[in-house]
């Protein structure tokens, strides 16, 4: 894959003012994975999973763990490569676990398992009331996009910010913020951002690949992962992780102890952001005549609030008010809530959009991912196979010595680490997590510091920060090709470092305060 942003030139004036924001960005073409290399990686996950089967069973792991361990083993491959779309690699790990699993119990004593009990046990994470939750916040985003209102919500924003480099740093992260409250899908949010980064920079007469071109795409991209962890329903990993957490903890968090927990991490990660972004770019802007003009009429062109955006937003606003008073003024959970608010947006004369509508625009893939991932987790719990990987990895390191801030910067670092050869936090969250709960588990620390350490873990897995490739919204912003990687990674490593520091920092001061350690 090329690294280096790709050559654009300027608009015609004539040009940038008929069309100051396009309706799709400038998309690079990069190279496409050969069907040779994909099927070589394919063949090499089936191995790996063979291999880990055919070795004698490790003292202290069980036949089924050890099926989970080469499923471990299959999907990490797959999802590194990205042979297969992550759709594809959910159907054959439900498959492979089946052939594994079959004629072995599930748990010692328990009677060995034929195809019917092995599929219904992969098929046990499609019960989990975090899909629905993941499903119905789907369909939230297909709303906003199918009125519009995430387009009129970053003009708004983008047209009052003022035209400056720094103005529209502080205006790219706020659109980030206000749509990572109601949108789950990073790639959403990004997806409706990026259009009108393209069409600001074009608007000031500057190619997309200029400095303030990568500036304005690279914060896009950062701040979508920094808000990831700062809001319960902003991003699909937070509600695995959490789908774990309340399995083997009994208890979860709430959306306002979420945010709050996170809220001080996000504003200082932002602030870092920011200052990094305008010292490492340089983003300058020579000409601001007509720029802030131009927004404005874009933002008129689409007319006034339309019904059904009064409606939506209205919904919007009950649901965020409904999500930021659970467990005080109200008993209803997060999922319950989001659930019945699509209710209202599928209504006749209420709603905003009918099923045959929103259907073709959920991504079904991801819902089906999440939720094999759950399966896999629990697999790896139930059988065993996530205490035993935990104890023979972080066990070995002596981190059960440390003191409480020590583990959580080595979990941390391992985490970050680990999340280079990721390309979804997702995927990293279901291999990671049901590995840092069997581990704080062992750890000499209450169930409340256990429960923390590995909510703390949740944040990280979400530091895409460094390469491209390291998330979704990455890649989208990079094919626009504004920057290249050497430009992104130069913030990112300045953010992972400055975000573990944070990480570390709290942990030893507020968060402990706050209760969460």
């Amino acid at each position: 894959m090329s690294t280096a942003p790709a050559s654009h030139t300027p608009p015609p004036a004539a040009n940038a003012a008929a069309h100051p924001l396009p309706a799709t960005p400038s998309i690079t073409s990069h190279p496409e994975p050969s069907s040779n290399r994909k099927f070589g990686f394919l063949l090499l996950a089936i191995a790996l999973y063979g291999i880990v089967l055919m070795l004698p069973t490790p003292a202290g792991l069980s036949a089924s763990g050890q099926v989970a361990l080469a499923l471990l083993a299959l999907v990490i491959t797959l999802w590194i490569s990205e042979c297969v779309s992550p759709a594809n690699s959910a159907v054959i790990l439900t498959g492979m676990a089946v052939v594994g699993l079959m004629g072995k119990p599930l748990t010692p004593g328990a009677k060995p398992m034929g195809s019917a009990d092995a599929l219904t046990t992969m098929l046990g994470g499609f019960s989990s009331t975090a899909v629905l939750l993941v499903a119905a916040a789907l369909f939230l985003a297909v709303a906003l996009k199918h009125t519009g209102l995430d387009k009129r919500v970053a003009l708004i924003v983008m047209s009052r910010v003022g035209i400056s480099p720094a103005r529209l740093t502080v205006g790219a992260m706020l659109v980030g913020f206000v749509l990572a409250l109601f949108i789950p899908s990073a790639t959403a949010r990004v997806g409706a951002v990026i259009p009108i980064m393209v069409g600001i920079t074009a608007a000031l007469g500057l190619p997309v690949g200029s400095s303030l071109g990568a500036a304005l795409m690279i914060v896009t991209a950062q701040a979508c992962s920094i808000f990831n962890m700062a809001v319960k329903t902003g991003a699909a990993q937070n509600l695995i992780s959490l789908n774990f957490m309340q399995t083997t903890f009994g208890h979860t968090v709430t959306w306002s102890q979420w945010f709050l927990t996170a809220l001080p991490f996000t504003l200082g990660m932002s602030v870092v952001l920011f200052f990094v972004s305008l010292w490492i770019l340089k983003p300058s802007v020579e000409s601001t005549e007509n720029a802030t003009e131009k927004l404005r009429e874009q933002l008129k062109a689409l007319g006034p609030v339309t019904a059904p955006e009064k409606r939506l937003i209205a919904v919007a606003l009950l649901l965020l008010v409904m999500w930021s008073t659970e467990g005080m003024l109200h008993p209803f959970d997060t999922t319950t809530t989001t659930q019945l608010g699509i209710a209202l947006l599928l209504m006749p004369k209420i709603g905003v959009m009918h099923w045959s509508q929103a259907e073709k625009l959920v991504p079904w893939g991801t819902v089906v991912l999440f939720a094999a991932s759950i399966s896999l987790g629990n697999l790896l719990s139930k059988t065993g196979a996530a205490g035993w990987l935990a104890q023979q990895t972080l066990g070995q390191m002596g981190l059960s010595a440390l003191p409480v801030v020590a583990v959580i910067g080595a979990l941390s670092l391992f985490s970050i680490v680990l999340h280079l050869g990721f390309a979804s936090a997702t995927g990293l969250a279901s291999t990671l997590i049901p590995i840092f709960i069997a581990f704080a588990q062992s750890l000499p620390v209450s169930k409340e510091t256990a429960f923390g350490i590995v909510m703390i873990q949740s944040f990280v897995v979400s530091f895409g920060f460094i390469l491209p490739t390291n998330a979704p919204q990455n890649m989208l912003c990079y094919g626009t090709g504004a920057f290249g990687t050497s430009q992104f990674a130069k913030v990112g490593l300045l953010l992972t470092l400055a975000g573990l520091g944070l990480i570390l920092l709290l942990s030893a001061t507020l968060w402990p305060m706050m209760g969460v350690l």
